[in-house]
């Protein structure tokens, strides 16, 4: 795969997270209908997940290197551990974001796995992953 396109990947991905990030403080009740009603502090929530966000945009924008693979792992971390919340709208019916109808939050779950691969993907840690899994330890 061309280095452009992991290059071109990252940044559109920071872009993502960077939008989002700025939308948690600008919009914080469209993400408290993803935050289970039963967690305490959930704006706290909505808020320190903003700060994640924006982090690591900004960070997959200047890391390079084995630091960016690392970054890559928690980036999809991130993606993996914000994805209860997703279920948690799409199980009791949350209509943020206009996912209005069960098919609707539904189908978002699908699309959790492609940020986690595309995270992977692009800050190549996908690579040291097989790379590490792949050959033997000396």
């Amino acid at each position: 795969m061309s280095p452009v396109l992991k290059v071109l990947g990252r940044v559109l991905l920071a872009a993502v997270l960077l939008v989002a990030g700025t939308a948690h403080f600008v919009d914080t009740a469209e993400f408290l209908g993803q935050v289970p009603t039963f967690l305490p502090l959930r704006e706290a929530i909505v808020l320190v997940s903003g700060v994640v966000e924006l982090v690591l945009g900004v960070a997959l924008l200047v890391l390079r290197g084995d630091r960016l693979a690392t970054l890559g792992l928690v980036v999809a971390v991130f993606f993996v551990a914000v994805f209860p919340g997703n279920v948690w709208q799409a199980v009791h019916g949350s209509d943020s974001f206009g996912l209005d109808s069960t098919t609707s939050r539904v189908v978002r779950l699908f699309f959790q796995p492609l940020l986690v691969a595309w995270a992977l993907w692009c800050t190549g840690a996908w690579a040291v992953l097989r790379g590490r899994v792949l050959r033997p330890s000396s």
